[in-house]
C-alpha cells in the first residue's frame, strides 16, 4: 500500500522509554520518526523529578554504558546528588540526583532534534497497520517457486513456522495520514485508556491535563494482545514560599558528586546544588487519613487496577502499618526557576479537601499552599510475556514495546527497555542479530528476563536483591560489561571508545601497582608526614594522634598493597598518599588546587579519581567471592546454552501436567533456564522438556526423511 510518508522506525510516545529507543534508532543510522502527543512535553517527568536510586541508579548506568542518554542529561540538568548506600557493600552503592523539571524536558528535545536521523512529530497514533505473514510468505514462495527456487514443502513448512503471525507495516494516525515502517515501537506510558482518581471525581486522562490514548489502545486489544490494567499515582505539589523551612531537617547533596554517565567528568551544578528536606506525619495525619480512608478510589472499590507494592499510597502505609507512629515525607524542590515542591512518600488519591487537612496536620506545612493535587491513574498495559527476548511482541513481527506498557514502573525501568527496543529494532532492520543480555551481566536483561517468564500483575520495580550475581553487577563497572556492546551496534563514538579502553588500562595498571607494591617503612613515615601536615592547624592532641595511627601498620610492611586491602578496616583512600607518589600520572587528573598539595586527605580526592580507586578496591577486596560467583555464573550460562526450538509441542510431553503445559506454552521460553524461572514450573518438569527435546527431534528427522 502506499503511505503519506516513510520512516525506517516509528515510535510511538516520547516519555523516557521513547527517547532512549528513539535516540538509538537514529544512532544507529536509521530513518526514525519519533510520534508524541504533545511536542512540548517530550520526557515529561510526570512524577517525582528525580532519576536514580537504590538498583534504579543500576539501571541508568547502564543505560548509559550502552550508549542511551539519560545519565548524560541528568548530569546537565541535575540539581542535587547523592551516591545512595554507601555504609554497605559495593554491590549496592546507587547513584540519585534530583534534577530540574523543566531543564530536563528542554534538554532532551534538544538532545533529540540535534541528531540529524530523527524526526518529531505531534499527532496522535490510532492503529497499527499490519500484513499477515502467511500470506506474505504464500505470495514470496509462489514467486521462489515461479524461478524454480522453493517446492511445496518449503512453503508449507514456511506457512507453519509463521503461525498465522502479523508483520507491522506502518501506522495510522487520527487525522488519516499513514506512516510505513519496517519496525514500531510503542511506549506509550500510562496514556493507553488512562483514567484519573481524586476522591469520588475520576476523569480520561494520560497524564493531569493531557488526553488519553483510547484509539491505540483499542486497537491493540483488537490485534489480540493480551492486556491487564494496572494503577500509579503521584503526591501533591506545594508552593515553597508557604513552607515553614526551619521545622525541617535538611538533606544535603554530595560534596563532590558523582556523575551518571561514564563520559561526564563533573555535573553542571556541582557548586550550586540545593537541599531537600525531611518532614515526618503525626498522630492527627493519621487520624484524619483513616477517617477518610473509605473516601479513597482504593478502598471504595472505584479503583480495580492493582498498584506499585514498593511505592504505596499514605493511605496505603496508614491502613497496613497501622502500629507505625510516624512515616517519612521528603520536601524536594521540582527546578531552579519555580518554587514548586514535591511531597514524596504521599502519594495518594484521596478527596483534595483531605489531602489538604493532611499537610495542615504536619508541622511546617500548616500554612502550606497546594499547587495542585495528588492522584491515581489507571492504565491499560500488555501482558510482557506476549515478548520475546528481544522485546517484539510475538504475535506481531516488526512491533516492539517499551517502558509501562510492558508493566513496569519509573523512568529508569522505561529508559533501559526504550534502549534495548531501539537497539534489537534497528538490528531487525539492518538484518543483523539481536542484542540479547543475559542476567549475569545486567540489571537490564533481569528486568526483561523477569517480564517475559513471570510477567506481572502489578507494577514491577528493580531492586538489587532480584540478581542472582549482584556483586558482579555493580555501578562501577557498568562500562566493562556492556559498553563494548554498545560500541559493536554503533552507539559508542570513536571518543568515547578510546576513553573507555584508556580507563580500563589506567585500572588495570593501578591493580598491578597493588598487586607489586610491598609496604614499606618509608611508605609509613610518608603517611606519617603528611598525616601530621594535615592536622598542623587542628587541636594538638588530633595531630599528635597521627603517628599512634600510623604505628598500627607497622605488622604489615612487607605486605602487598593488595594483600592489606583484603583486611576490612583498611581501605584503598588510606593509601592515597603512597599511590600518588608510585603513579603520578594516574592522579594528574585531578584539579590543580587538589594536585598542589599531594598531603591532600582522600575526602579531597576528585569524584572521578575516588570512584575508579574504588572499583580497583572492590576487585581486590572481594576477589574470592567474585572468583565464586564467576564459577556460579558459569553454570548458569551452560544452562542458558541448551535451547528450546521454536518448533517445539509441549502438549506432546508425556509426564507434563495440563497447568505445566498451558504455562510452558504461553511463555514459550527459549532456554531450559528460562523455564526454570517461571512460576510453577519444577525443576522435574524441566528435566523432562530436556528429554523430550532430542525425542522431538528425532520425530522430525524421521518425518523429513518420509
Amino acid at each position: 500500500m502506499s503511505f503519506t510518508e516513510q520512516f525506517d522506525i516509528v515510535v510511538v510516545g516520547a516519555g523516557h522509554a521513547g527517547c532512549e529507543a528513539a535516540m538509538a534508532a537514529a544512532r544507529m543510522g536509521l530513518k526514525t520518526a519519533l510520534y508524541t502527543l504533545n511536542v512540548d512535553l517530550i520526557a515529561q517527568m510526570s512524577c517525582n523529578p528525580a532519576i536514580g536510586g537504590i538498583a534504579k541508579g543500576h539501571l541508568v548506568r547502564e543505560v548509559d554504558a550502552l550508549g542511551g542518554i539519560m545519565g548524560e542529561i541528568t548530569d546537565a540538568v541535575g540539581i542535587q546528588f547523592r551516591l545512595l548506600n554507601t555504609s554497605r557493600g559495593p554491590a549496592v552503592w546507587s547513584p540519585r540526583a534530583q534534577c530540574d523539571k523543566q531543564a530536563y524536558r528542554l534538554k532532551m528535545r534538544e538532545v533529540l532534534e540535534s541528531e540529524p536521523n530523527l524526526k518529531i512529530k505531534q499527532a496522535e497514533v490510532a492503529e497499527l497497520i499490519t500484513e499477515s505473514l502467511v500470506d506474505a510468505c504464500s505470495s514470496s514462495a509462489e514467486n521462489d517457486g515461479a524461478n524454480g527456487f522453493a517446492n511445496d514443502r518449503s512453503a508449507n513448512d514456511q506457512r507453519r513456522t509463521t503461525n498465522d503471525r502479523l508483520r507491522v507495516l506502518g501506522v495510522r494516525l487520527r487525522d488519516g495520514r499513514t506512516v510505513g515502517a519496517q519496525a514500531v515501537i510503542i511506549t506509550t506510558g500510562t496514556f493507553l485508556n488512562g483514567l484519573i482518581h481524586c476522591g469520588e471525581q475520576q476523569y480520561p486522562a494520560g497524564r493531569s491535563g493531557e488526553a488519553n490514548a483510547v484509539l491505540l489502545g483499542e486497537a491493540l486489544k483488537k490485534l489480540g494482545l493480551r492486556g491487564c490494567r494496572l494503577k500509579t499515582g503521584t503526591p501533591p505539589r506545594l508552593d515553597g514560599r508557604t513552607i515553614d523551612w526551619p521545622c525541617f531537617a535538611v538533606q544535603p547533596g554530595d560534596d563532590d558528586p558523582t556523575p551518571f554517565s561514564f563520559r561526564t567528568k563533573r555535573v553542571a551544578h556541582h557548586d550550586s546544588q540545593v537541599p531537600c528536606y525531611i518532614a515526618w506525619t503525626t498522630p492527627e495525619t493519621h487520624r484524619i487519613i483513616r477517617e477518610n480512608v473509605h473516601r479513597s478510589p482504593m478502598y471504595s472499590g472505584q479503583i480495580q487496577s492493582i498498584g506499585p507494592r514498593y511505592c504505596p499510597s499514605i493511605e496505603d502505609k496508614i491502613v497496613k502499618f497501622p502500629d507505625k507512629e510516624m512515616h517519612q515525607l521528603y520536601l524536594e524542590p521540582e527546578g531552579l526557576n519555580t518554587h514548586e515542591i514535591y511531597v514524596n512518600g504521599m502519594s495518594t488519591s484521596l478527596p483534595v479537601e483531605v489531602q489538604i487537612a493532611i499537610l495542615k496536620s504536619i508541622p511546617g506545612l500548616e500554612n502550606a499552599e497546594m499547587l495542585r493535587p495528588g492522584y491515581a491513574i489507571e492504565y491499560d498495559s500488555i501482558d510482557p510475556t506476549e515478548l520475546q527476548r528481544t522485546l517484539e511482541t510475538k504475535k506481531i513481527a516488526g512491533l516492539f514495546l517499551g517502558g509501562q506498557i510492558n508493566g513496569t514502573s519509573g523512568y529508569e525501568e522505561a529508559a533501559c527497555q526504550g534502549l534495548m527496543a531501539g537497539i534489537n529494532a534497528a538490528l531487525q532492520v539492518k538484518a543483523q542479530p539481536p542484542l540479547i543480555l543475559d542476567r549475569t551481566e545486567a540489571y537490564t536483561a533481569i528486568l526483561i528476563d523477569d517480564l517475559i517468564s513471570k510477567g506481572t500483575n502489578e507494577p514491577y520495580r528493580m531492586f538489587t536483591s532480584r540478581a542472582e550475581f549482584r556483586l558482579h553487577l555493580r555501578i562501577d563497572n557498568a562500562d566493562r560489561r556492556l559498553t563494548p556492546h554498545g560500541r559493536r551496534v554503533g552507539l559508542i563514538s570513536d571518543e568515547a571508545w578510546e576513553e573507555f579502553q584508556a580507563k580500563q588500562e589506567r585500572l588495570q595498571k593501578m591493580k598491578t601497582l597493588l598487586e607489586r607494591t610491598k609496604l614499606t617503612v618509608s611508605m609509613l613515615e610518608s603517611m606519617n608526614s603528611c598525616r601530621s601536615e594535615k592536622h598542623s592547624d587542628e587541636e594538638p592532641a588530633v595531630a599528635s594522634s597521627a603517628p599512634a595511627v600510623i604505628s598500627q601498620w607497622e605488622s604489615a610492611v612487607g605486605q602487598t598493597c593488595a594483600q592489606l586491602l583484603k583486611r576490612p578496616e583498611i581501605t584503598i583512600e588510606q593509601l592515597a598518599t603512597i599511590l600518588r607518589a608510585l603513579d603520578p600520572v594516574f592522579f594528574s587528573r585531578e584539579k590543580e588546587t587538589i594536585r598542589e598539595n599531594p598531603c591532600k586527605s582522600v575526602a579531597e580526592l576528585s569524584s572521578e579519581i575516588r570512584n575508579e580507586l574504588k572499583s580497583v578496591e572492590t576487585e581486590i577486596k572481594y576477589e574470592g567471592y567474585l572468583l565464586q560467583q564467576q564459577r556460579a555464573i558459569e553454570r548458569m550460562k551452560k544452562s542458558e546454552q541448551r535451547s528450546i526450538p521454536e518448533w517445539f509441542e509441549y502438549r506432546s510431553v508425556s509426564g507434563l501436567s495440563r497447568e505445566m503445559q498451558e504455562k510452558l506454552t504461553h511463555v514459550q521460553p527459549r532456554t531450559l533456564a528460562q523455564a526454570s524461572r517461571i512460576p510453577g514450573v519444577t525443576p522435574a518438569a524441566v528435566s523432562l522438556v530436556n528429554v523430550y527435546i532430542e525425542i522431538q527431534a528425532r520425530r522430525r528427522e524421521q518425518a523429513a526423511a518420509l
